[in-house]
């Protein structure tokens, strides 16, 4: 992040052991908006893990962002889809709402209701949000699984989360070709207890296989649509859900080889999409979030943010160099976007494309409703950020970088908000390791001071692994992780993380983890996994690592192709590392953190070939480093 003034709100004391209060000035108004079936007793009470909001306060997220919409503006338009392909779709916000309330009501049918989970392995088609949507409505908890993995790690995140009903779909387009979700799934579910239903949503048209338990998706709503019954029953009726109840749960990178998820409340999830859509984001009326929908971001400001106001989101299937490398341009173009949030791995692909186009014969027609983007998962470079205000819409544009995390329910910073006086105060500050606050310009973890409503409800899995990264060591304070320094013009700078875990294109993604699938390898003796910068796609894996004799006496681009298969295959392909260092060995003149800071510091050519790098180039960059 940079610009603006993030710290500007002063800096509260450090370490004590109450909490301060949350800002009520910016969260009272926001909250007086939701349609709550009981509005909560008070905005906010102390306790653990800096207090419980919302006390005494009921809510549903279908009502809120569908069905009040629906009674009050039935012909405004909710979604606004496009596929792979080209196929569209519109749904208006009456439309959507019946097809909430069928899928809600097959859904009650098949015993599923408060509290079951529901893991949702969808590309971004209309089908996803209806399930979203159908899951909060009778008070189950849904969980947003990437399409991408393979089937071991499928089945490692459906066991984590122990779901009941998987939706999923016969196949993906993505960059023209199909990915087999159903067949992927099929092998999963064969070595997984658990799953009772899976529901399949027909997308592509392939074969797949059949096996007791499935549902075609249109073949459940048969029947279960409003129009085609005359009397109410229970099953029609919105759950009536205090404010914490969980309305999904996200996966976090593994720790310490155990699986890590975190439960995102309703209400909070409500209060944060819409305070950060109306004050820190959203500028106009139309939407769109570019990116997967496997991420919470994506899922949070791409559909609870504008649908929780009454607004319109924009869905894409593919990716958007497909057919060509205009398409997010004609998207753009075609549904009026007037704001675009997506990640700077994305915005530079789009800077380097725009390049090729202007000298091509596909030249890039202004966008004159785009007002404004917002970058988030990783740090924007100054460049992509000038692109981004100047060249992206063919007229300036307001651009702004955001910061968050999932723990906290997703953005939670902005460097240039729309209205900065109705963002909530964090008490953002920066600490040394003895937390104590970090001089001016020295670099620090970000520490938050007050409450923030987005923050998660529960924990599923390790809990202490959580409760000491962000409340134990600073009782009375959320410590981020993250660290960062205080720019000249009072902006921050993300320099890294205190842990082992990085953010990859909006992904958390464990670099123990990697670490240790690479050690598995035969031909693999010693390894190191760090994050990099690369010009091209930004933050990038890398590894480093020590091969036996027989790995060495190997083809080492075979050794490559292979250790990225075994990472992708265990983990998924965001874990692969882009960047393969084969050192000659680790000497004991670095260890752990400076290690791992030489590793990422060393010059080397981009590109994906293997790289053969001795330990003094290693001590070399580390000298260079001091």
């Amino acid at each position: 992040m940079a610009d603006g003034d993030p710290m500007g709100h002063g800096i509260p004391e450090i370490g004590r052991r109450a909490t301060a209060p949350p800002d009520v000035r910016a969260w009272e108004p926001v909250v007086a908006a939701l349609p709550w079936s009981r509005p909560p007793d008070r905005l906010w009470e102390d306790g653990p893990r800096q207090g419980t909001w919302f006390p005494g306060g009921r809510i549903n997220a279908a009502t809120a962002c569908v069905t009040v919409h629906a009674e009050r503006t039935p012909d405004r338009i909710a979604v606004l889809w496009e596929g792979e392909p080209g196929d569209r779709r519109t749904l208006t916000y009456a439309a959507l709402d019946a097809e909430v309330v069928a899928l809600a009501r097959a859904l009650r049918g098949l015993g599923l209701g408060v509290g079951d989970v529901v893991a949702l392995h969808l590309g971004w088609i209309p089908e996803a949000v209806v399930a979203m949507f159908a899951c909060a409505r009778i008070g189950a908890v849904f969980a947003v699984v990437p399409t991408p993995l393979p089937p071991e790690a499928l089945a490692d995140r459906l066991r984590a989360l122990g779901a009941r009903l998987l939706f999923t779909q016969d196949g993906a387009w993505r960059r023209g070709t199909v990915l087999p979700l159903k067949a992927r799934a099929d092998e999963a579910l064969s070595a997984l207890g658990g799953i009772e239903h899976t529901v399949v949503v027909r997308r592509t048209g392939i074969d797949v296989g059949w096996y007791e338990g499935d549902r075609w998706y249109h073949d459940l709503l048969v029947g279960a649509r409003p129009g085609l019954r005359r009397e109410t029953t229970e099953a029609d009726v919105a759950a009536d859900l205090p404010a914490d109840h969980p309305l999904q749960l996200v996966s976090l990178a593994n720790r310490r080889g155990r699986p890590l998820a975190v439960a995102l409340g309703t209400a909070r999830s409500l209060a944060l999409a819409s305070t950060l859509h109306r004050a820190g984001i959203a500028d106009g009326s139309v939407l769109w979030c570019a990116g997967e929908n496997s991420w919470l971001g994506t899922q949070v400001h791409g559909i609870y943010g504008p649908l929780v106001v009454g607004e319109t989101a924009v869905l894409y299937e593919g990716t958007v160099d497909v057919p060509t490398h205009a398409r997010a341009w004609e998207l753009l173009g075609r549904y009026a976007v007037t704001t675009l949030v997506t990640t700077p791995s994305v915005l530079r692909a789009l800077r380097s494309w725009s390049f090729e186009l202007a000298i091509g014969d596909e030249p890039i027609s202004p966008l004159p409703e785009l007002r404004r983007v917002v970058a988030f998962g990783e740090p924007m470079d100054p460049e992509i950020r000038d692109w981004a205000a100047t060249g992206l819409a063919g007229h300036p544009v307001s651009v702004a970088d955001g910061w968050g995390q999932v723990e906290l329910g997703g953005i939670v910073l902005l460097d240039n908000p729309i209205d900065g006086s109705r963002m909530p105060d964090l008490g953002e500050t920066l600490v040394d390791r003895a937390g104590e606050h970090a001089p001016d310009g020295a670099p620090g973890e970000l520490v938050l001071t007050r409450p923030w409503a987005g923050t998660l409800v529960e924990v599923i899995g390790p809990r202490e692994t959580l409760d000491s990264a962000h409340w134990s060591r600073l009782p009375g304070s959320y410590t981020t992780g993250d660290v960062a320094r205080i720019e000249p013009g009072g902006g921050l700078e993300f320099l890294g993380r205190t842990d082992e875990v990085t953010s990859v294109s909006g992904q958390l993604v464990s670099l123990g983890e990697v670490r240790d699938v690479l050690l598995e390898h035969p031909f693999v003796a010693a390894a190191d996994v760090v994050e990099r910068r690369d010009q091209l796609r930004g933050r990038v894996i890398a590894a480093a690592v020590v091969l036996t004799p027989d790995g060495v006496a190997a083809d080492p681009t075979l050794v490559a192709r292979d250790l990225g298969r075994s990472v992708r295959e265990s983990l998924g392909g965001l874990a692969r590392p882009r960047v393969l260092l084969l050192v000659d060995r680790f000497g004991d003149e670095l260890r752990g953190v400076e290690r791992r800071r030489a590793l990422a510091g060393i010059p080397v050519p981009e590109g994906p070939e293997p790289r053969k790098v001795t330990w003094a180039q290693v001590l070399a960059a580390a000298e260079h480093l001091v």
